[in-house]
């Protein structure tokens, strides 16, 4: 199993961050605009269309509010995806930790380069800055690849 891990320091509050990354329905409007286009909630599933056309479903694994953590599955595509996101206050702003475990190994190079454009669309969000539809073909991921939700 490969572990990923992205770290975001954003100027915004800790609560401000907690409130946009524990809305989990309305993850293309407050935390991720432009990587992901839309949410579709099904249940505790979320179904998430990212940029590339891509859909996938995740199920919200956990949530602690004391800790500022999520938990979260990726119900397809993988033998194993399960990510977290945790929010600590950093000086003056924030900083998401965001972690996820993948199998199989060789799924891990297009996980990273997806999570690194996800966390900088994160920052960007965060801190208000107008999203820029990214490219999906610098690095391969096109409108096809990656797993279908069901």
């Amino acid at each position: 199993m490969t572990s990923i891990r992205q770290e975001i320091t954003t100027s915004a509050e800790p609560d401000d961050v907690w409130a946009a990354l524990r809305d989990f329905g309305a993850l293309h409007e407050r935390l991720v605009r432009g990587f992901v286009t839309g949410t579709e909630m099904d249940g505790a599933d979320r179904i998430v269309t990212f940029f590339t056309g891509t859909k996938i479903r995740e199920r919200l694994a956990g949530v602690d509010d004391e800790h500022r953590r999520l938990a979260y599955a990726i119900l397809d595509g993988f033998d194993h995806y399960n990510g977290s996101a945790e929010v600590r206050a950093d000086g003056t702003g924030s900083r998401v930790v965001w972690i996820v475990d993948v199998l199989p190994d060789d799924a891990a190079p297009r996980v990273a380069a997806l999570m690194e454009r996800g966390a900088a669309a994160m920052r960007d969000t965060l801190d208000g800055v107008s999203p820029v539809t990214p490219s999906h073909d610098a690095d391969g991921v096109g409108p096809t690849s990656g797993p279908v939700a069901r």
